[in-house]
């Protein structure tokens, strides 16, 4: 996952995190700074988890994140196209 996205939805995320291992805080999860690496050892560390699991949940968390992301920044591009359209309506009748 893209780290900036990362950082503009961490509040968001954070519940989530929290949500799958109760054992984050907001802090730890902020000093990870959008870094999979730093998270996953994280996640190792807190939640007793292989280096190796850790990693690939983090991983796949992260990949249904981006993808839901994606979905909704082209959602929104959906909707602004269509209200410019009917505007364009309006205007040329």
């Amino acid at each position: 996952m893209n780290k900036d996205i990362f950082q503009g939805k961490i509040k968001e995320i954070s519940g989530e995190l929290r949500k799958k291992w109760g054992a984050l805080t907001d802090d730890d999860i902020q000093r990870t700074k959008g870094n999979a690496e730093a998270l996953s050892g994280l996640v190792q560390q807190k939640v007793g988890l292989s280096k190796e699991e850790a990693s690939r949940q983090v991983n796949d968390l992260m990949s249904s994140w981006e993808r839901k992301f994606e979905a909704d920044k082209d959602e929104a591009a959906d909707k602004l196209n269509a209200g410019i359209d009917k505007m364009k309506n309006k205007l040329s009748h």
